[in-house]
């Protein structure tokens, strides 16, 4: 599959655009988990919210192939283990984003549009700087604190409660409140307290913290309340939840009421009468930004009146009230010390910038990413020039940005400082690691070492994937353990973590022998060895580390088939037929190149099934069955397959599961009407997102797919259906509106 991120979205055609609603879903999915549930960023505020912008407007274009698990849907993460859970009384909605003036501008137009405002008349707002922080929510009964949530992923959040209670600017005891009032807000640490307590991390000998905002989520989220006591949290409160009684009238009287009640609330907080008001606070916040000695990245902007509030409510995931005015990226030159390559878990070869150092908002910054071999020689990956079409070499001075609190990107050249004789950089064409030949496929933008589980890098990579704590979660083996334990030549296969205990438990090369080991930590590391032997079928999936699939995919596919042996036995009979789908692309791709005018449309049709001809009956219905569930497409099955046809990998995936006691999904509801039934949604819903339809759908019983075929027992059709409804029609499936879905499930 070509890679389509990019091309524009005018561009995409129907195929292109399922892949790269694919893509987004499955990178953004982990960026969200990565920021909210880990507390460590993989990119910066600012890609995500563009790569989202850009999922946005691919639904927008192609509503009907919007994901059962679209991005669009997000609202935090999943809850972290370790935590019992808390249900909030009222969803915890993230915020939409603005870029500039005129995105505020188009707020402002909506609010007026929705509310049958006309121009002349005043819409009031407050604006308050967007602290970059953890929210938190606060439930007082009787005026007394009961439990303190973080967002977890707005729906249950982990119960943070006494933690929550060592931070001296969370009362305990309100006086005058309502009998029931949940308090939220943002938990926060200043830039004094940060670089003192980093400070204090490092003569112990303990992590550093890379920014505040990392601290504060690390500090709150301690299993143990002495380390959150022990470290400087700060609290501002910004909203409410569930009230027993109205706190004001509007946003600004309500904000006043908190802090008569004893909560901090910003004091850069203001009422702004018009558009022109909101712009102008902006202005005065962003200047003052540097002095404020906490982080922001942004000014939120809510209407004033709470009666307008409730008359607008809320879209799936953000309200309609409400919107964060973003503050662009930090810039910053300097000088390019050298070009590195890494190789990661799926062969990519990602270039680095290292830098001298230079601080960029705040933070000393030494490295940079460059993308892939396009962007250092000054092209996208669609073969369009950026930066002027200049490329990057060693010595240049360069412009780098920083939009969030991840790895810096590279905005600008300085060709007057460029030195004389200074080369061009040549992208290795093997691997740096194993020295394989590192390939790049037609339309792809990364070159990929062809090495497999020879290589090294790649070996290490997906092994530290593997027992993360998003995979199989072996507490005790790290990043460091697997380095140290691979070197030693102790693991290197999957299935050597769960062997590692026989080989080196006891004799003379043991784990209790190494440097900085002992009996105590060794016991404990075979221990919660032991107890990851038993795992969810989706966990391995996800441990498996193939390209393309995330947590999300790997919940799907376990879904689908529940056990290990006919989710295998699925994916063999689909080789060929993945092979052939790969020669169907090939050819389409040829032809697009050489077909024109009004029979284009028609030689594709027929390179497709050209390439199709002669295929296995049980190979293709395998191949439909795989990319017809909902979530996974072609991409993935590609994917999934080239990890299972090699004879290498597939070697190592089989010894890794006979180590393993697998455990299927939670069992589905098995007395409902559609338990058991293939059920596909297609057109826009409008009494539920799709997310939610198909979440009602699955723990109804019944398996959700993307796509209709011979095997699909009922079709739901919003308005805007299109050849999925026809489809059915042809093949005599059951269809119903939206309303008759609900009426079915027994929620009309």
């Amino acid at each position: 599959m070509s890679d389509t991120s990019g091309i524009e979205v005018e561009a995409l055609d129907e195929a292109a655009a399922k892949a790269e609603l694919a893509r987004l879903a499955d990178l953004l999915v982990r960026a969200n988990a990565a920021y909210h549930a880990e507390d460590a960023p993989i990119i910066s505020d600012a890609e995500f919210d563009a790569l989202r912008r850009r999922n946005a407007a691919i639904e927008a274009r192609f509503p009907d192939l919007k994901r059962a698990d679209s991005p669009s849907d997000l609202v935090g993460a999943t809850p972290a283990e370790g935590f019992s859970k808390i249900r909030h009384a009222q969803r915890m909605l993230s915020l939409g984003n603005a870029f500039d003036g005129a995105d505020v501008a188009d707020f402002d137009r909506s609010v007026r549009r929705y509310l049958g405002l006309s121009d002349a008349e005043e819409v009031a707002y407050t604006a308050e700087p967007k602290i970059d922080g953890l929210s938190l929510s606060l439930r007082y009964e009787g005026g007394r604190l009961i439990h303190a949530a973080t967002r977890g992923d707005g729906t249950v959040g982990e119960d943070v409660t006494r933690n929550a209670r060592t931070i001296d600017e969370i009362p305990q005891v309100l006086e005058g409140a309502p009998d029931l009032l949940e308090v939220r807000g943002e938990v926060y640490m200043s830039h004094p307290d940060f670089a003192a307590l980093n400070a204090r991390q490092d003569e112990a000998g303990a992590k550093v913290f890379a920014n505040p905002r990392n601290a504060a989520a690390g500090s709150l989220r301690q299993l143990d309340p002495a380390i959150t006591a022990a470290r400087p949290l700060r609290f501002f409160a910004y909203a409410w939840g569930e009230v027993s009684e109205a706190l004001a009238d509007t946003q600004s009287n309500a904000l006043a009421r908190l802090a008569e009640l004893g909560f901090q609330v910003n004091p850069l907080t203001v009422r702004c009468a018009d558009l022109s008001a909101m712009l102008d606070r902006y202005a005065t916040i962003a200047e003052r930004r540097a002095e404020l000695g906490y982080d922001i990245d942004g000014v939120v902007y809510k209407v004033d009146r709470l009666d307008w509030q409730a008359r607008m409510g809320m879209r799936s995931t953000t309200p309609r009230w409400a919107i964060a005015h973003k503050f662009p990226a930090e810039t910053a030159w300097a000088r390019l010390r050298a070009i590195e390559i890494q190789v990661g878990r799926t062969g990519a070869l990602s270039p680095i910038a290292r830098l001298e150092p230079v601080t960029v908002g705040g933070v000393v910054v030494s490295n940079a990413t460059l993308h892939n071999e396009d962007y250092i020689a000054g092209r996208d990956s669609s073969g369009g020039p950026i930066r002027g079409g200049v490329d990057l070499r060693v010595g240049d001075r360069i412009e780098i940005y920083r939009a969030g609190d991840v790895i810096p990107k590279v905005r600008d050249v300085d060709l007057k400082a460029r030195t004389e004789g200074a080369e061009a950089y040549i992208f290795p064409e093997t691997c740096p690691e194993c020295q394989s030949p590192a390939l790049r496929e037609p339309g792809e933008s990364v070159r990929r070492c062809t090495g497999g589980l020879i290589c090294p890098a790649q070996r290490v990579a997906r092994l530290k994937h593997l027992v993360s704590r998003g995979a199989l979660d072996v507490d005790g083996l790290g990043d460091k353990e697997i380095e140290r334990f691979h070197d030693l030549g102790w693991i290197h296969a999957p299935a050597d973590v769960f062997t590692l205990e026989a080989r080196h438990g006891s004799g003379l090369q043991t784990v209790a022998g190494l440097e900085g080991w002992g009996e105590t930590s060794a016991a404990n590391l075979f221990g919660a060895i032991r107890a990851a032997r038993t795992q969810p079928l989706a966990k391995l999936l996800f441990g498996l580390g193939i390209r393309h699939l995330g947590e999300v995919a790997a919940a799907d596919l376990a879904r689908h088939f529940r056990e290990w042996d006919p989710l295998a036995r699925t994916i063999d009979a689909a080789i060929p037929a993945a092979a052939c789908h790969r020669a169907a692309e090939e050819v389409e791709r040829a032809e697009r190149a050489a077909a024109a005018g009004e029979g284009r449309r028609a030689k594709l049709s027929a390179a497709r099934d050209a390439a199709w001809e002669g295929l296995d009956p049980a190979a293709r219905a395998a191949w439909e069955e795989l990319t017809g569930i909902d979530g996974i497409g072609a991409t993935l099955a590609l994917a999934v397959c080239d990890a299972f046809s090699g004879e290498q990998e597939r070697a190592a995936i089989d010894a890794l599961v006979a180590e393993l006691t697998l455990e299927p999904p939670e069992e589905r509801a098995a007395d409902s009407p559609v338990a058991g039934k293939t059920v596909v949604f297609t057109g826009s819903l409008e009494r539920m997102t799709r997310a939610e339809a198909k979440a009602r759908a699955e723990a109804l019983g019944a398996k959700v797919s993307g796509s209709v075929s011979s095997r699909t027992d009922l079709l739901v059709a919003g308005p805007g259906a299109g050849s999925k409804a026809a489809k059915a029609a042809e093949l005599g499936i059951e269809t119903l509106d939206e309303d008759g879905w609900l009426a079915l499930i027994g929620d009309a």
